[in-house]
């Protein structure tokens, strides 16, 4: 086996995508070429992509991670279910991360983050993080997966 083969065999898959009635596709794009750049293969869904979608992409793919993104301020509304959706499909544990714009006015980001992680996020991202924050955090919890699988604490009971 050549050592390109290895490497492109460990790639993980990122689903990435604007969910919802969102158009703001610029920032998801520049997301999922850094993603591209740092390594990682990247199923791009673009705008306006029903939660379902993602679910689906993800299955279809293998995906080791979903990336959903939102910049009209409603990702709050859209985001609700979406870990439910994936322990439906089969997908309890893969990891979910949201960021951008994700509610409607001036709002406390601890308070914000917090609710993303309750619905089942298991990071969630605030407006102007850098694609080198994601992508740090996102090889850290990998590594960390990778030491550590999780339990199934988002399986279907």
């Amino acid at each position: 086996m050549s050592a390109e083969y290895i490497h492109k065999a460990k790639r993980k898959t990122l689903v990435t995508g604007v969910i919802g009635s969102d158009t703001h596709i610029v920032g998801n794009r520049i997301l999922s070429m850094a993603l591209e750049k740092a390594g990682y293969k990247v199923v791009s869904l673009g705008a306006l992509t029903p939660a379902e979608d993602f679910v689906k992409a993800a299955i279809e793919t293998a995906a080791d991670a979903i990336l959903v993104s939102s910049l009209y301020g409603q990702g709050e509304l859209d985001c609700r279910g979406f870990r439910e959706l994936c322990i439906e499909a089969g997908l309890g544990n893969i990891l979910i991360y949201v960021g951008g714009n994700l509610v409607v006015g001036k709002q406390s980001w601890p308070e914000v983050e917090k609710r993303f992680l309750d619905m089942g996020f298991d990071r969630a991202f605030p407006p102007g993080t850098r694609t080198d924050d994601v992508i740090a955090t996102l090889d850290r919890d990998f590594k960390t997966r990778a030491q550590n699988p999780p339990k199934a604490k988002h399986e279907r009971q």
